[in-house]
């Protein structure tokens, strides 16, 4: 798509979110606002993207990293100035220039393409993104003519009292003619109640000039919600959520309460797999087919195989595979690979280690920075001690073997093949394979002790 360009505002700094993160980074369903509007604009090919940025500048970068240009607006004097900033990147160049607030999270990629289309089709040198609210409160107002077309935009606060009862409303997004927009913006006053440059009196400006001024008139008013307090941040929440768990089910997964199902907007689920209640799956999650999950279960940035059933646990960034039972309330920590037809049971915590196929760790265990092997059992109460205080160390458990209940394995230390260790063991040294390791104090009855 060539000859288009985008500029993302995001220099406000958002008092009314009443917080220390910059507004534009307050996630919805896991993902800053301002990453969202990125991605949908990114999705569509544009040639260039420049974010202005004020407040917090550094840490939208950190961000948005190299995806989008930046501009910077030192002092907040209004949208039409915010976007004066990228002039040094777009000035004079011939196109289209769409322009989208930082803070509207649910605007889709679609929208915006039909926005183009509209522009294009009517060979406009401004289109208006508009919607109808049921309260256009608050709302830059869109003033038509006798013949529908618009004539201006009006702000809520300088709006009159009939201009006030129109609720076709100003969405803040906008293509432009790009040159068209530049040498408009030159002639932007502020004499107005706020005292700033507003964006929205080019349409005037190049209205008054006898040039064609089109609208396109989203169906969908929630798509255009600007997020500017915590409420419409919950708002956009619900929406968001309704809207990714909306499009799982119709891929052919199952959702048992939509209302208490979070997925991320970067997940993937395959076919007949079940989500119960309270399933939160976060980051680049991807799930297999035919899989149970939940109730009350998060994962983070996990690959699940198929037919894997996790329940009441917590997975990190680990890779599970396939017919796999984690849960309930198990703990899959960062790096860890579980393989094939594992078990893993009820308070049971993996850290940073592989579980061979088959290998079972039914009950209360600790397994941390170990590799396990194929068809190995952990009894209850069994422990990889793998810390020391000050260094962690690595504990090799081969194929077959069986590690009795409450066996605590000092790393570095290795379980060969097929072996046995006795419940209650302490392992300091390497156990053979196929040998019987106890390492425990022998037995003594003190017989009538108590009498005497």
């Amino acid at each position: 798509m060539s000859n288009r360009y985008a500029v993302i505002l995001a220099a406000g700094q958002g008092t009314r979110m009443k917080s220390k993160l910059y507004k534009v980074l307050h996630p919805v369903c896991g993902k800053p606002m301002v990453q969202h509007v990125v991605d949908q604009v990114s999705s569509l090919g544009f040639e260039e993207k420049v974010a202005v940025v004020g407040f917090g500048a550094e840490v939208v970068q950190q961000q948005l990293g190299e995806e989008v240009s930046y501009a910077v607006q030192e002092e907040q004097l209004g949208t039409g100035h915010a976007v004066m900033q990228a002039a040094s990147m777009l000035e004079g160049k011939e196109g289209t220039t769409v322009v989208l607030c930082g803070d509207t999270p649910l605007l889709t990629a679609e929208t915006i393409d039909q926005l183009l289309k509209r522009h294009d089709k009517e060979k406009a040198k401004a289109t208006i993104l508009t919607a109808v609210a049921s309260d256009p409160t608050g709302y830059g107002r869109v003033i038509r003519n006798k013949e529908g077309l618009v004539e201006r935009i009006v702000e809520h606060k300088d709006a009159t009292e009939e201009e006030r009862g129109v609720t076709e409303i100003n969405t803040g997004t906008y293509c432009f003619d790009n040159v068209a927009l530049f040498e408009a913006l030159k002639k932007v006053g502020n004499d107005n109640v706020q005292g700033e440059y507003y964006l929205p009196d080019v349409i005037e400006i190049l209205q008054k000039g006898g040039e064609t001024i089109s609208a396109y008139q989203t169906p969908s008013f929630n798509e255009t919600l600007g997020v500017n307090d915590r409420v419409a941040l919950a708002e956009a929440e619900v929406i968001m959520k309704r809207r990714i768990n909306n499009h799982w089910m119709k891929q052919g997964v199952t959702i048992i309460d939509p209302n208490n199902t979070y997925i991320s907007t970067e997940a993937s689920i395959g076919q007949d797999t079940v989500l119960n209640p309270g399933t939160v799956i976060l980051g680049t999650t991807t799930i297999g087919d035919e899989c149970i999950i939940g109730p009350n279960t998060e994962i983070k940035d996990s690959t699940i195989g198929n037919g894997t059933n996790i329940r009441q646990s917590v997975v990190y960034n680990s890779e599970v595979g396939n017919n796999v039972t984690i849960g309930p309330f198990a703990h899959i920590r960062p790096d860890s690979t579980i393989s094939d037809d594992v078990r893993i049971g009820n308070f049971v915590e993996v850290k940073k280690s592989v579980m061979g196929q088959g290998s079972k760790a039914s009950h209360l265990s600790y397994i941390g920075d170990a590799k396990v092997g194929k068809d190995v059992n952990f009894s209850c109460g069994a422990v990889t001690v793998n810390y020391d205080g000050k260094n962690k160390f690595k504990t090799v458990i081969e194929d077959g073997a069986f590690i009795g209940c409450n066996a605590n394995l000092i790393a570095p230390v290795t379980v060969g093949k097929d072996a046995l260790v006795a419940a209650g063991s302490t392992i300091t040294d390497d156990v053979p394979s196929q040998s019987l390791s106890i390492a425990r104090a022998r037995q003594t009855n003190k017989s009538d002790y108590l009498k005497k």
